[in-house]
């Protein structure tokens, strides 16, 4: 049943599961189930095997699952930093320090977006380091967590996938060189067309609009100003009832004797550490060749993430140590229990992750990636819709399956090869697409691995992230789809981008107008 219709059966009662139940292992665990009666042909046995081979490939693949493990291992030094970061204090010094110098919510909301732009290298990296950076302040100024996960996700995936200076940009500028290869009407390199298409990109241009435009302007609809008013009115930030992946479960001694540096540096060094260890890992693996761009195309990102985290928790638990001498709260007995309740606090996260992995390798056994880019293949579609349809095509491949990596890894040969025999002028903004609807897709999937650690992140219930960014996700795509129809008739990237840039021009005004009669109606009761 691999690349048939069936392939599709799996994510999608998965997805429909999780968005119906709100229990994510459950509905991920039932389409595991599924993926694997379905692969092994509804075989018991098989089936069973199967499901064991899932979950073992996330530790041994024909050897040590090294990608995974160490993603899993970066979690919980994660968790572990959070902890001690919260056991002497740091958390709690960091927002007292910032409320001096971020003087509103609104101050808050901007600078967590534009910590989510700056940190670029890496969305994994971006989706928890971001988090533990801002959490503190946005919790002081009453931001909902999932507003502060909305934030996160949609700052990170949509920079790395146009920077070229990037763990993806490196992988993509690699594609983009296989798929130009070869072809003679081509006279710009694999780097000067990847920068070309990043203006090319209206998911992400208008993603990025609407997070800006959110975090000044208080605008929000559906599940997410639910999730704001109680932040706002009752201190809520959010449900209790829920489980919230990174959430610390011990009540640690509270004192005065935290500082700005026990969060700071901490963070700091695990931002220093990754980036060194991306750049040594990218030259060793590059035959010791120093260019930047075979550095980070060639870079071992959950290696780098790994080190980091090592060195971002020792310098943690030295600085709770360092504390021994005037902390009468403060003794050896607290290390275990710190790093314990680091570790406790980031189970859910990975066990969310595991179950996902376990999921996508199924879904991959089933070819759905293929079978769904085999529809557009065959429909024979007029060269002028073919951008918009990649662009939603990669969208519903990245929600189906969990990765817009693996998404675009399928659809971007494929687009490549449709447009260098169909229409050569569209080759660009065909492969843009891809990437866009890779993104697109990736943010509105509640399987997806980016989702999950933008959750954890932002200390926030999984699903409630989900569903709560969800409409500004849509709301994105449908302009970009707009633009990529426009692209698609007119072959200018000029037209294109001004009737994005229309559209969001006419949303904010209107966004700006409702908020300004809400806040007048508010302030006359």
């Amino acid at each position: 049943m691999e690349n048939t219709i069936f392939s599709i059966l799996p994510p999608i009662i998965a997805i429909v599961m999780v968005l119906l139940t709100r229990k994510v292992l459950l509905s991920l665990g039932t389409g595991i189930v599924v993926a694997a009666f379905i692969l092994t042909s509804f075989s018991p046995l098989e089936a069973l095997q199967e499901l064991f081979t899932s979950f073992a490939v996330t530790f041994w693949d024909e050897g040590f699952n090294a990608y995974n493990v160490f993603i899993i291992l970066f979690l919980l030094l994660l968790g572990v930093i959070t902890a001690f970061v919260s056991l002497s204090g740091g958390s709690h010094a960091f927002a007292e320090w910032a409320t001096t110098r971020v003087k509103s919510r609104r101050g808050a909301k901007v600078l967590t977006v534009f910590l989510g732009i700056v940190i670029f290298i890496d969305d994994y990296f971006n989706a928890l380091t971001v988090g533990q950076v801002a959490r503190p302040i946005t919790d002081r100024y009453k931001v909902s967590r999932a507003k502060l996960a909305y934030f996160i996700d949609s700052t990170a995936a949509p920079v790395c996938v146009v920077s070229p200076v990037s763990s993806w940009g490196a992988a993509i500028i690699g594609m983009i060189a296989t798929i130009l290869a070869g072809q003679t009407f081509v006279e710009y390199s694999a780097l000067e067309a990847f920068l070309w298409m990043a203006p090319m990109n209206f998911y992400v241009i208008a993603a990025l609009a609407i997070v800006f435009f959110v975090a000044i302007r208080d605008v929000d609809f559906g599940e997410m100003k639910k999730h704001e008013k109680a932040a706002i009115e009752n201190g809520q930030l959010f449900d209790p009832e829920k489980i919230i992946p990174g959430e610390l479960k011990e009540e640690f001694p509270s004192h005065s004797h935290g500082r700005v540096r026990d969060l700071l540096l901490p963070i700091l060094l695990l931002i220093a550490g990754t980036v060194a260890a991306m750049i040594w890992t990218g030259y060793q693996n590059a035959g010791q060749v120093f260019d930047i761009w075979l550095i980070f195309e060639s870079t071992d990102v959950p290696l780098s993430l790994l080190v980091g985290g090592l060195l971002g928790a020792i310098t943690s638990i030295v600085l709770y140590l360092m504390q021994m001498k005037v902390n009468k709260t403060a003794n050896a007995g607290w290390i275990g229990k710190g790093i314990w309740a680091g570790i406790k606090s980031m189970t859910g996260a990975v066990l969310i992750l595991i179950f996902a992995w376990s999921l996508t390798y199924l879904i991959a056994g089933l070819e759905t990636g293929e079978y769904l880019a085999g529809v557009v293949t065959a429909s024979n579609m007029p060269t002028a819709v073919l951008p918009v349809l990649l662009f939603l095509l990669a969208g519903v491949m990245a929600f189906s399956t969990g990765t817009s990596w693996g998404s675009f890894g399928i659809l971007l040969p494929i687009a490549g090869t449709i447009m260098a025999q169909a229409e050569p002028e569209l080759l660009l903004p065909a492969l843009s697409a891809v990437l866009a609807g890779a993104v697109f897709g990736d943010h509105c999937s509640p399987i997806s691995d980016t989702t999950i650690l933008s959750s954890t992140g932002a200390g926030s219930n999984h699903m409630d992230h989900v569903v709560t960014q969800l409409p500004y996700a849509l709301l994105a795509a449908a302009i970009a789809s707009v633009g990529y129809i426009v692209m698609g008739i007119t072959e200018s990237l000029g037209w294109s981008l001004g009737a994005v840039a229309i559209i969001l021009l006419l949303l904010f005004v209107g966004w700006s107008k409702r908020t300004t009669l809400l806040e007048k109606q508010a302030n006359t009761r």
